[in-house]
């Protein structure tokens, strides 16, 4: 337990701790507000250039950023006050957002301008990640940790539904319309965290005196020396590798055959309600499941909603398939990093947080390349069945790794808090494994 929590925030509900729902609702604004401005960035980079690979070219930059911050993002959310970085990061986000939107309807917007304006955005995304998940920890019980994160998977998928529609209806107005959206997101976290006035990290007297390099190297190596770190670090990139390739596979596919842009349009909103959904019943489930095995089991009934689908390969089937298929990742989702949130020290929440992160990072620009040149090869379906079928051997190979199916339900993460002073540590949920300090 955190020893900064107050008695009444003990055994207050996350519905009526207010610090809590501050964090919550500025980050969810914030989501669905990028997510409105996102969806407008390749058509008004398309407008200021008239190429589709300068459009893209401009997309890539604004990605770009993220990558290179994580892991000094890591450092910085460690190291200083999160409240006040929490607080920055949102003052700058939404000046860039902001400029964007002016010089956009001024008139004077340019395909570098948006692309700087872009990049910027992306390192402040970097210092949220960084930051978020050890400010939310700060202010809740570690028993509430798993209802936290499937309300953390539930705004995503509100942002998925959300985002497409009403940046179509913004950019209606004027192109970059909905670029405002995204400044109004940034600003609404910066003054629902100014209004949480307990503090969001401990100590950091010892952080300060630490050089950052070899504090980036000590998360680096936290990581590494913990079994279930290093699983859940691959399998990040396998989720999204697989899942994501699967799903561009098929967006290129429905392009390809004049699909109507509605019906492609609906696939994404049954993927993103089936997420939402999961991310209403992932708390209860956690309640009467381990965390651990009801991953194994989310991930197993993915696999086959995937392999479902090549067995398919039709746009009903897509349909019927991304409903079921996607239902438990929030469950699996909320009970590894809730876990992985419970049990690290807070001085290196925003390391681990960084670390954790370079698994998507690394995959996000790889997968639309691999799955674009597959599905030209190959067609529609033997692409299908490469994605699902390594989907499908990722979750075998999970089936037998300790560290995951040891982890319980949410009352007894706590226990596994693991007490560290800069050494080696070992896996709290694999007790036989090699270590050089003790949990």
């Amino acid at each position: 337990m955190n020893e900064r929590t107050t008695d009444a925030g003990r055994h207050a509900t996350l519905l009526r701790n207010t610090p809590y729902m501050l964090l919550m609702s500025g980050k969810t604004t914030q989501i669905v507000g990028e997510g409105i401005g996102a969806f407008a960035v390749p058509l008004v980079a398309f407008g200021l250039t008239g190429s589709v690979v300068l459009a893209g070219v401009v997309a890539a930059v604004g990605e770009v950023g993220s990558l290179f911050a994580t892991l000094p993002a890591g450092v910085v959310a460690d190291r200083v006050d999160r409240r006040r970085l929490l607080m920055a990061a949102a003052a700058v986000g939404t000046v860039l957002w902001g400029f964007a939107a002016v010089a956009g309807v001024a008139g004077i917007l340019t395909a570098w301008q948006l692309a700087v304006a872009l990049f910027g955005v992306s390192v402040v995304t970097a210092v949220f990640n960084a930051a978020e998940v050890g400010a939310i920890r700060a202010v809740i019980r570690p028993d509430q940790l798993a209802p936290a994160m499937a309300a953390v998977q539930g705004r995503s998928a509100v942002a998925a539904l959300v985002g497409a529609p009403a940046g179509g209806a913004l950019y209606a107005v004027a192109r970059t319309v909905p670029f405002i959206a995204g400044a109004v997101g940034h600003a609404a976290v910066l003054v629902c965290t100014a209004f949480v006035r307990r503090p969001l990290n401990g100590d950091r007297a010892a952080a300060r005196r630490g050089r950052p390099l070899e504090q980036l190297k000590e998360g680096i190596r936290f990581v590494a020396g913990m079994p279930l770190l290093r699983t859940s670090l691959w399998l990040i990139m396998l989720l999204n590798l697989t899942v994501n390739g699967a799903l561009i596979a098929i967006n290129l596919q429905l392009v390809q055959t004049h699909t109507l842009p509605l019906l492609i349009g609906l696939l994404d909103s049954v993927a993103g309600a089936g997420m939402l959904l999961g991310s209403v019943i992932a708390a209860p489930l956690m309640k009467r499941a381990p965390a651990g095995p009801l991953a194994i089991v989310g991930l197993a009934v993915a696999a086959a909603a995937f392999l479902g689908m090549a067995v398919v390969h039709s746009y009903a089937g897509y349909l019927l398939f991304s409903a079921i298929g996607f239902v438990l990742l929030p469950a699996v989702n909320s009970g590894i990093g809730g876990y992985v949130a419970a049990i690290v020290p807070d001085a290196l929440q925003g390391r681990v947080n960084s670390v954790s992160s370079l698994g998507y990072l690394a995959v996000a620009p790889i997968a639309p390349v691999i799955a674009g040149a597959v599905l030209a090869h190959l067609g529609i379906q033997p692409t299908l069945w490469i994605f699902a079928a390594g989907l499908a051997a990722g979750v075998v190979l999970i089936a037998f790794v300790k560290e995951i199916r040891r982890i319980g339900t949410p009352e007894t993460w706590a226990d596994d808090l693991i007490e560290w002073d800069g050494a080696e540590v070992a896996d709290p949920a694999g007790a036989d494994a090699s270590v050089e300090a003790s949990v």
